[in-house]
């Protein structure tokens, strides 16, 4: 063999290496929860669907499948996300945002590296977690991911009012495939959240002989394509048996409704878009974009890369290496922001 084509074949099967590794980083990515593109921002909506059927949570462990082709898609509802009322913060102090969903109502506090619940109302018991707010989830969540945080506050009910005081463990206990209905998502990260309170009398300031409790159950699938959870299950059971409440089991279930989102260009809030995506040289906004002044580029683990004024209508990216990004644009205000994902070629 000549030194020529030893040559050649030699950068040929380095070539081929070099493909074969990129695509395997490609399909092995593994979903991240970021706050540069997760979190709930004010004036945001998100179209669910409501399932009919038990969800399958069992699968645990990282390239599992989650199989839960059984379920059936049902009727339309929205949750939205709005700025809390000064009465409301005042109930629920520290409160940044409020998501309003049939059948609930949670208040949040936000900060650069989570997002914590303030309070929760539902049908059946108001938790106000006002002594001590309980970690909703904290960024950048991956697979393997788990905490703890301690919880506090009041309850009320149409049975019994008093102290509330537990825990709130989260985790991204499982990743893989989710089979939902006839449709399939790769790159599932699952977050499961467990809500323990043990309930006490008002004079019970100490804690010690609680009269009930309330546990909440959460499963979330997030992939890195939609900003919301494409399957949220959850589980809440109250014992109160001083009230004749013997663990009252209630589940629900919703999915997001992928079949309504746009697919062709990635939609913002007040009809703003990106484009183009995949970017190489810059990314530039069609639609209303007087209100917002700067543009912050993230890593998918939520790491800032670059901040730039939008003035100009556009936001140079050619300095960015090829890879994934969440671009985020915010007013002077910072009530309006807005975040989506891109590509940099």
């Amino acid at each position: 063999m000549s030194v020529f084509k030893y040559i050649r074949k030699n950068l040929h099967m380095r070539q081929a290496l070099f493909f074969l590794l990129i695509a395997s980083g490609i399909f092995s990515a593994q979903t991240t929860i970021t706050k540069a593109f997760n979190d709930p921002v004010t004036g945001e909506t998100a179209s669910y669907l409501s399932v009919a059927g038990t969800p399958d949570n069992s699968a645990t462990g990282s390239g599992v499948t989650f199989n839960n082709a059984s379920l059936v898609l049902g009727a339309a509802s929205v949750t939205s996300y709005s700025t809390p009322t000064s009465t409301e913060i005042t109930t629920f102090p520290g409160s940044t945002l409020k998501m309003t969903a049939p059948g609930n109502t949670v208040y949040y506090k936000q900060s650069p590296s989570k997002l914590e619940i303030t309070g929760l109302v539902t049908p059946d018991a108001t938790l106000n977690l006002s002594s001590n707010n309980g970690t909703f989830i904290s960024y950048p969540a991956a697979f393997g991911y788990s905490e703890t945080d301690q919880a506090q506050g009041t309850f009320s009910s149409t049975a019994a009012n008093g102290l509330c005081k537990g825990t709130i463990t989260v985790s991204a206990d499982a990743s893989g495939t989710l089979i939902l209905g006839s449709s399939s998502y790769t790159n599932v990260l699952r977050i499961k959240s467990v809500q323990n309170f043990n309930l006490h009398l008002p004079t019970d300031t100490s804690f010690l002989f609680p009269i009930g409790s309330i546990i909440n159950t959460s499963y979330s699938y997030y992939n890195s394509t939609y900003k919301f959870p494409l399957l949220t299950t959850i589980q809440t059971v109250i014992n109160v048996p001083l009230a004749g409440i013997n663990n009252q089991t209630t589940n629900a279930a919703q999915a997001l409704d992928t079949a309504n989102l746009a697919t062709e260009e990635i939609m913002m809030q007040d009809k703003l878009k990106i484009y183009p995506n995949p970017a190489q040289e810059f990314i530039g906004f069609k639609g209303v974009k007087e209100k917002y002044t700067t543009a912050k580029i993230y890593t998918p683990d939520g790491r800032l890369v670059k901040t730039s004024d939008i003035k100009s209508g556009q936001v140079q990216v050619s300095d960015l290496t090829s890879g994934s990004y969440f671009i985020e644009i915010s007013g002077k205000d910072n009530k309006h922001r807005e975040t989506s994902k891109f590509i940099k070629k």
